[in-house]
């Protein structure tokens, strides 16, 4: 008999770095990109050490990254590889900022391609914060889905996750191929230490061009402008809980 497919596929994608300033054209058309320090999406690099741990542990034989965007997010799919992952998969595009049903159906036709027995991703990525390219992937692939994980075990053909909800946490089972995306407190990512980058250098990756997987990524919303948020006040002490209600009732949040 054929063994089941042990192969986990990790999701990730490049984001301006969490504590890099992000600024918006004058012309209100974009944000500003140019020079802007960029990493590996947090979240997707907390579910890529849960994958790493998952293969340790025993339960999977090969962990491949896969990334939707320009030839240039390369070098965090090397970070990745010099994480641990076996191999990196790049779908090539002009633009990086597909959305994310585009993405997800571009994973679909990923997944399609390599089998994996469990895919992983982050719960969103920093800079949309959109939440919905896992859900969406999942439904594409009609399997199982286990959101804002902040454990994971697998047993057998299943996996045990225990998820953050409003009330606490809630634990569920579902059956694999599933989809499974990771919350803060899943885990703690390794440090990569340099050797491992340099070793990483010469690794390949396998680049798949968009026209070849034939997905449609029409988008279907238009932005019409980007805007800076309005700078916050400054706090003001009060001294009572008397003045801290007069504070309130100026500021018009009490009448």
């Amino acid at each position: 008999m054929p063994t089941e497919p042990r192969k986990l596929l990790v999701c990730v994608k490049r984001v301006a770095d969490y504590d890099a300033p992000v600024r918006v054209r004058a012309d209100g058309s974009a944000v500003v990109t140019e020079g802007v320090r960029t990493s590996l999406n947090p979240f997707d690099e907390i579910a890529l050490e849960e994958a790493l741990r998952i293969r340790e542990r025993g339960d999977a034989d090969e962990v491949v990254v896969c990334s939707v965007g320009p030839l240039d997010w390369q070098h965090q799919l090397r970070t990745a590889l010099a994480m641990g992952a076996d191999r990196a998969v790049l779908v090539a595009t002009k633009d990086e900022a597909l959305e994310p049903l585009a993405v997800a159906r571009v994973l679909r036709a990923v997944v399609a391609r390599e089998a994996p027995r469990l895919v992983l991703l982050g719960k969103q990525a920093v800079d949309g914060d959109d939440n919905q390219v896992g859900q969406m992937l999942a439904a594409l692939w009609d399997r199982p889905q286990a959101t804002f994980a902040s454990a994971l075990r697998i047993d057998g053909s299943r996996a045990i996750v225990d998820r953050e909800v409003d009330t606490g946490i809630e634990t569920i089972e579902v059956d694999l191929p599933a989809v499974v995306t990771a919350d803060l407190r899943l885990n703690q990512p390794r440090y990569v230490k340099l050797p491992e980058m340099l070793k990483a250098k010469r690794k390949p990756i396998d680049v798949v061009f968009l026209a070849e997987l034939g997905v449609d990524t029409t988008p279907q919303f238009r932005t019409l402008r980007y805007e800076t948020p309005e700078r916050r006040r400054r706090g003001r002490i009060v001294a009572s809980p008397a003045e801290l209600i007069d504070a309130l009732i100026e500021r018009g949040v009490l009448r």
